[in-house]
C-alpha cells in the first residue's frame, strides 16, 4: 500500500518537503519536477540537495533524451533519492515545446527507451507518472498498449492521473480539473496488469475515498488537497502507517522553527517557506487570522521567526 503526496511545481519545494514530513514521518514525498536540461547545465547542488529529515523522498525528472535522463537518474540515486519518477503527465505549454511530459504519451517505444536506460543506471527503482490519455487519443486500448510497451521495459510501478491531458487550449490548472476523472479506467489497469504497482491520482480528498480507491489500485497519490490541508496528512499517517505519533499544530510550528531560522541565515526569506503553512490550520479557530497575519508580515525586510511566533496567537 503507497500513499504519497505528488510532485507539484511552485509547491513541493524543499521547504515544503521539509514542513510535510513533520506531520507525516512516512508518506512518500516527490520534488517538484526538475528538467534534464537544468541538471546538465544548472546548479546541480542547489536542484538536487535535500534535508535527510525529507526522505522517503522521489525525485521527479522532466525530459525526453534517454540518454541524458539517464545520467541525471545517476546523479539522483548519488544524492540518496529512493526513488526516480518520470513525467509523462504534465501538460503544459513549456513540456510540449520540449517534447517531454504528457506529449511523450504519443510516443510509447520512446518512453520504453528512456525507462529502460535510467533503470540501467541505478539500482533504486524508476517510476512513470502518465495521464489515462492525451488529446483524442484516450482510448482504453491506447492507454492499454502504452503500459504494456512500458512495463515490458521492466518498469514495476505506474502512478496514473486519472485524468486525460489536453495540450493545447487548456491551462495546467484547467487540465487538473476540466477533464473528467475515470478512476474506472485505472482500476481496469489493475485487473490487466496485475503484477504491476497501479498508482491513482487526482482528486481524491478524504479518507473515504483513499479507502475505496485502495481497494481496487495499489496505492494514491494526494495533490493540491495536501497541500491546501496539509494537517490531514496527520490522519493518512495514523491510519496506514505504523507510527502513530502525531504532533499537535503547534507542536509542528515549534518543530519547524529552528529549521526556519537555519534557513533565514542562509538567505532565505521567510515567506518562501511560510507560504507553505497557510492551510495548516484549516477549519480550525483563528485559521483566517493566522493567514492573514503571515501574508501581511513574512514578506517584509528582516521578518524572522517572531513572525510565526506572533501569529500563532491568533489560533
Amino acid at each position: 500500500m503507497h500513499v504519497s503526496v505528488a510532485p507539484m511545481m511552485n509547491c513541493t519545494d524543499r521547504h515544503d518537503r521539509y514542513f510535510l514530513r513533520l506531520i507525516a514521518s512516512d508518506v512518500r514525498l516527490y520534488t517538484e519536477m526538475v528538467t534534464t536540461h537544468a541538471l546538465m547545465h544548472g546548479d546541480r547542488k542547489y536542484l538536487l540537495t535535500f534535508h535527510p529529515a525529507e526522505k522517503p523522498l522521489a525525485l521527479q525528472l522532466g525530459g525526453s533524451d534517454p540518454n541524458a535522463l539517464a545520467v541525471c537518474a545517476k546523479m539522483g540515486e548519488d544524492y540518496g533519492y529512493d526513488e526516480i519518477n518520470l513525467n509523462v503527465g504534465c501538460p503544459s505549454d513549456r513540456v510540449h515545446s520540449g517534447q517531454f511530459g504528457a506529449c511523450l504519451m504519443l510516443k510509447p517505444q520512446h518512453v520504453a527507451e528512456c525507462i529502460f536506460k535510467m533503470q540501467e543506471q541505478v539500482r533504486i527503482p524508476v517510476t512513470i507518472k502518465c495521464r489515462i490519455g492525451v488529446d483524442h487519443q484516450d482510448s482504453y486500448d491506447s492507454l492499454y498498449q502504452f503500459v504494456e510497451c512500458i512495463a515490458a521495459a521492466g518498469c514495476k510501478i505506474f502512478i496514473i492521473h486519472a485524468r486525460k491531458a489536453w495540450l493545447s487550449g487548456l491551462s495546467p490548472k484547467q487540465n487538473r480539473e476540466i477533464p473528467p476523472l475515470r478512476y474506472d479506467v485505472v482500476w481496469q489497469l489493475k485487473q490487466d496488469f496485475p503484477d504491476r504497482t497501479i498508482i491513482v491520482n487526482g482528486g481524491i480528498t478524504t479518507l473515504a475515498q483513499i479507502e475505496e480507491q485502495l481497494t481496487h489500485v495499489d496505492g494514491v497519490m494526494l495533490g493540491r488537497a495536501a497541500y491546501s490541508n496539509p494537517y490531514w496528512l496527520s490522519e493518512i499517517q495514523a491510519n496506514y502507517f505504523k507510527n502513530k505519533n502525531i504532533s499537535t499544530r503547534l507542536e509542528i510550528i515549534q518543530q519547524f522553527i529552528p529549521y526556519i531560522s537555519q534557513q533565514i541565515d542562509n538567505g532565505v526569506r521567510l515567506n518562501s517557506i511560510t507560504r507553505h503553512l497557510l492551510g495548516l490550520f484549516r477549519g480550525q479557530s483563528g485559521a483566517s487570522a493566522w493567514r492573514r497575519y503571515l501574508s501581511e508580515h513574512a514578506h517584509q525586510p528582516g521578518a524572522g521567526a517572531a513572525v510565526l511566533e506572533k501569529a500563532l496567537l491568533f489560533v
